[in-house]
């Protein structure tokens, strides 16, 4: 486990995982710090599970390994294009 690596360059997720009494709302704060922040081109999905897989394991519980997963859900449900946009135009 390493502060600020490819997969988690400022180190936010490392450090997430060392705050006390973090929140589920702070580490959706952080998470999004964190997405905002990955390189171009690099897959979030991939780089989410790996990250769960680096500290998940050790704290199946934490607020942030909830986040992560929670994340993933999120990527794995079908967006719905509704609106007007989703309405037959004459």
């Amino acid at each position: 486990m390493k502060k600020g690596d490819a997969l988690d360059p400022k180190g936010l997720i490392y450090e997430s995982y060392r705050i006390d009494g973090i929140s589920a709302s702070e580490c959706r704060t952080i998470f999004l710090d964190w997405a905002l922040s990955l390189p171009e081109g690099q897959d979030s999905r991939d780089a989410i599970l790996r990250l769960i897989d680096r500290y998940g394991g050790d704290a199946p519980d934490h607020p942030m390994t909830q986040v992560m997963r929670e994340g993933l859900e999120q990527m794995d449900r079908p967006r719905r294009r509704g609106g007007w946009r989703s309405r037959p135009r004459d």
